[in-house]
């Protein structure tokens, strides 16, 4: 559901990288004899590379921040396997508000924040270090 969610937003931004490349590199393929295989893998892709590393950045987010879809969802789909533990999110706001345990739910979102930014850093460095390898 959430993927389908946010499949058009990441849409967008792929669409905006491809408008941003020149259309002198798309008719010097041309010229050159390059066919459709060759201009995606030469032009296109490395022009994608920079909105594919915000849109991981933003989807590793984006899934550590759900909330409502896991909440509803038990109530909708009689034995889907979604429990109260399902997201992290989720689990700190039962433990906080069912289970009464604020510190632990509070640590635990102060963990997720730290854990949200390690992997968002490490995603963009990557994506770095391979735009500047090639």
């Amino acid at each position: 559901m959430v993927t389908w969610a946010f499949t058009g937003f990441n849409m967008l931004i792929f669409y905006a990288a491809l408008k941003a490349v020149p259309r002198e590199l798309y008719e010097a393929a041309a010229i050159d004899g390059a066919n459709e295989f060759q201009i995606v893998r030469a032009i296109k892709l490395p022009a994608l590379r920079g909105s594919l590393i915000v849109t991981i950045i933003f989807s590793i987010i984006g899934t550590f921040q759900m909330f409502n879809e896991p909440q509803i969802l038990p109530s909708m789909v009689a034995g889907s396997g979604v429990t109260t533990f399902y997201t992290p999110n989720l689990y700190a706001y039962n433990l906080a508000f069912t289970g009464s345990q604020q510190g632990y739910a509070a640590a635990l979102a102060l963990v997720m924040a730290a854990i949200t930014i390690a992997v968002a850093y490490a995603v963009q460095i990557r994506g770095l270090r391979n735009a500047s390898d090639k």
